[in-house]
């Protein structure tokens, strides 16, 4: 079967599951609301990740809806099914990973452009420039897109919602902190802390704006190629 009815099945999928949809929802809502909160404290010694701050909070709805889109073939046969469709294993693999791609870079821009004009609105004039803040825009839609693509690999390769879950939550909202505050610049080069680099007026890292998202493009990149050599050696 062509790369094209392929990736329009798997839109199709994630079109009517609710709990995609919610998860996609909860980005954008988690991102501005707690954005909104972190400017209405007045805080402008980085206005720009202020204004981003929420991002840590919808990175997480951004993994859980990789996690997701992934782990429901793997539940009640649905994979049988689909490779009975499409046999070849890698064709649906990137099919897959490109439907779940193309709605988180969507709904992370719309996140990033949404936050930016809430965050520019609450900080009045130490608000950070077009520029910048168009800047964070998209690193951020980017961001999210990347960090739903690393779980959605790893879902891949752990054939579980709930242990991805229970590994990648914990570790960007506990166990990236922690590491950070005890290797110093090695945990910069960590998937979640590398790509948000681009959220900040000013870094003292040796990673950059779009070296950061780069680097987390790497991370991504590992999990999808461990993710696709999961499914073609494994049996369904």
């Amino acid at each position: 079967m062509p790369f094209a009815p392929v990736l329009h099945a798997e839109l199709l999928k994630i079109r009517t599951l609710r709990s995609l949809l919610g998860a996609l929802a909860a980005v954008l809502v988690a991102t501005a609301a707690w954005s909104a909160l972190a400017t209405a404290d007045g805080d402008d010694s980085d206005p720009l990740y202020s204004v981003f701050f929420g991002i840590s909070f919808g990175q997480v709805a951004a993994i859980a809806f990789g996690t997701a889109a992934v782990s429901a073939e793997f539940r009640g046969g649905a994979l049988r099914l689909t490779l009975a469709a499409v046999p070849d294993r890698g064709r649906w693999f990137a099919a897959k990973a490109t439907a779940i791609a193309l709605p988180a870079l969507v709904v992370g821009l719309l996140t990033g452009f949404v936050t930016l004009l809430v965050g520019r609105a609450a900080l009045g004039a130490s608000a950070p420039g077009w520029a910048e803040g168009v800047r964070g825009a998209v690193g951020c839609g980017l961001h999210l897109m990347l960090m739903a693509l690393f779980a959605a690999g790893l879902a891949a390769v752990l054939r579980s919602g709930a242990a991805t879950l229970s590994v990648l939550v914990p570790f960007v909202l506990i166990v990236s902190f922690v590491v950070g505050d005890l290797a110093g610049g090695v945990a910069d080069f960590l998937p979640d802390r590398a790509g948000q680099v681009a959220l900040h007026s000013t870094w003292e890292g040796a990673l950059g704006p779009w070296s950061g998202l780069a680097v987390t493009a790497l991370w991504t990149a590992a999990a999808l190629l461990a993710g696709g050599w999961s499914i073609r050696s494994r049996d369904a």
